[in-house]
This record gives structure tokens, sequence and C-alpha cells, in this order.
């Protein structure tokens, strides 16, 4: 169980760095945040955008903030982090393998 939110940090961004080859792109990538958008031209639900946000994270004091793209409500969803368990990264390596797998079927990337 990691409790230092730098640590906590570094081992989440460790999991989100892989999808950086995946068709998306940081706009944020520093030692206390870090984040993965996908820049391409989309119409979502009749909305033209020209960018997603697929994930991220960032230390806010002691706690770390990780935000996910999630088929729930097409929403990102956001969890506070102040201990990190092997539960917790599985968890994560999940939200963000599910969320990868949304943008792919929706043609987002």
């Amino acid at each position: 169980m990691k409790i230092d939110a730098i640590e906590i940090f570094q081992t989440i961004r460790a999991s989100l760095q892989p999808y950086a080859t995946e068709g998306f792109s940081n706009r944020i990538n520093s030692e206390e945040a870090y984040d993965l958008w996908n820049e391409k031209n989309l119409e979502i639900d009749g909305i033209k955008v020209t960018e997603t946000f697929f994930s991220g994270v960032k230390i806010i004091g002691d706690t770390v903030a990780f935000s996910c793209y999630s088929e729930l409500n097409d929403q990102v969803q956001e969890q506070v982090i102040v201990e990190l368990t092997d539960l917790a990264v599985k968890q994560i390596e999940n939200d963000l393998s599910q969320a990868y797998k949304i943008f792919v079927e929706r043609e987002w990337i």
C-alpha cells in the first residue's frame, strides 16, 4: 500500500502513459499532473467537439485525484486517492481499459 502522494501519482501516471501511444496526447505532463486527450474532431450527440478528455491524474495537497472517462452517464468520473492498494491499481487499470474500449468502439480515436 502506498500513502505518499508523489508515489501514488507516479504509479497512476505509469498506468496512463501507454495510452499516449494509442492516439491520445498530453496537455499537461508535469511532476504534479498528467492528462491524456483525444484531439480528433467529432460529433457527439449532435454537438461538434474538437477534443475529448480520456484520463488524468494530479496531486492535490496530500491526495491524488484520478479522472477517467466512463460509460456511466458518458461523463468523466473522478476519485480522490489517499492510499493506493494493489486492488486500487487493478481497478484504475480496468477503468482505463474500459474507457479505451469505449473510445475505440465509438471511433473516437
